[in-house]
């Protein structure tokens, strides 16, 4: 069977080289073309354009690189129509993949959608469109099952491809991956500031202000694969801090806190039961315009799932120097470290389990060939 994978930035990538390595299992002789980036690539089949050559994030940014992404979703739609696919598998990225699903359903190809977009985020009224283009959608929440049956749509839940990831990987020796990067002997504070340069650029130098004020611990930035150490190093300057890219989950799990930007990481996170302050800051424009639609109570995926306050979001103005020394203390602090590991393991509960991406592999596979 020929597969057409469209994913978007880091977290999609993973989730789709997961789902490929699956895929590969039901049906050895797949071919499959994809939109993704290095751990797709590493899994086979054939890369048409790599994320970081679409990573927009915001409403301005997505304005201001408008051309851009109309130029690739042109190009989306001609490479489709030559490959001739049995299915087309949407990884989240719903600004572009919902208007090539859009497209797709008209001409007749099968739209299988993995991920949700966070249509119960905002502008619930997508769910019509997905209703209409997405053939089969495969959730990994389990709120999202419940949302998608109120607006009269039957979707899949299939639990959450991270805790497949983090459960399967090589454990880390902390000494041995101490001593390769020179981290001393302090307990270690994991620096998150996300994988886009725009996010980076608004995270990092307020996390790297906790450094003159903590100095008991070891500040380590979780370097994003898609960006180079030059970019980092304007940030760093002269602080002692560490520098470590594409390893965190090996340092998450050795981790005894974290300063972590909303979105994935911060499920990753707690999966690895690491205490943590949820940080966002947006461009002033994205935020208010976000503010307007976004109806959630929390920003954290921690929280959304467990519908209360487990983590400390510091939001736009709330993140800065003052607020998250404030809350980094707090989290070092033995009793509330207790009561956040208990949380933790309630949400582990909640997230259903292992093999997300093979029950998911095999409920697409099941569709195309009957």
């Amino acid at each position: 069977m020929k597969y057409y994978i469209i994913a978007g930035e880091a977290s999609g990538d993973l989730h789709g080289s997961n789902l490929m390595k699956s895929l590969l299992t039901e049906d050895p002789e797949a071919n499959i073309r994809f939109w993704g980036g290095d751990l797709m690539t590493a899994v086979g089949g054939t890369c048409v354009v790599h994320y970081k050559d679409r990573s927009f994030m915001g409403f301005a940014e997505v304005i201001m690189n408008l051309r851009k992404i109309l130029g690739l979703i042109t190009y989306c739609k001609k490479d489709i129509s030559e490959f001739r696919p049995d299915v087309i598998i949407f990884i989240d990225n719903s600004g572009f993949n919902l208007r090539i699903a859009k497209w797709a359903k008209l001409q007749g190809f099968r739209t299988h959608y993995y991920i949700s977009p966070q249509v119960w985020a905002s502008r619930a009224g997508r769910v019509k469109k997905i209703k209409r283009d997405i053939d089969e959608m495969y959730v990994i929440l389990p709120f999202e099952k419940a949302f998608y049956a109120k607006h009269g749509f039957e979707v899949h839940f299939v639990g959450h491809p991270l805790i497949d990831g983090i459960v399967e990987r090589k454990q880390v020796d902390e000494n041995l991956f101490r001593k390769e990067y020179e981290l001393g002997t302090k307990p270690i504070i994991a620096l998150l500031p996300g994988s886009r340069k725009q996010e980076i650029n608004k995270m990092l130098s307020i996390m790297l202000k906790m450094v003159d004020h903590f100095e008991d611990y070891k500040f380590v930035i979780a370097g994003a694969p898609s960006q180079d150490y030059e970019f980092y190093k304007t940030f760093i300057k002269n602080r002692d801090v560490a520098f470590i890219s594409n390893k965190t989950y090996d340092l998450l799990s050795i981790s005894f806190a974290a300063l972590v930007t909303s979105g994935t990481a911060t499920l990753e996170t707690a999966l690895f039961k690491v205490p943590q302050v949820v940080c966002y800051k947006a461009n002033f424009i994205s935020y208010h315009i976000a503010k307007r639609i976004i109806t959630l109570k929390f920003i954290s995926l921690v929280n959304l799932i467990m519908d209360r306050e487990v983590v400390k979001e510091l939001i736009q103005g709330a993140f800065n120097e003052k607020q998250l020394k404030k809350e980094l203390k707090a989290i070092l602090d033995a009793e509330r470290r207790e009561t956040l590991f208990l949380d933790y393991y309630e949400l582990e509960k909640k997230l259903g389990g292992r093999g997300a991406s093979d029950k998911t592999a095999k409920l697409i596979y099941s569709a195309i060939t009957q």
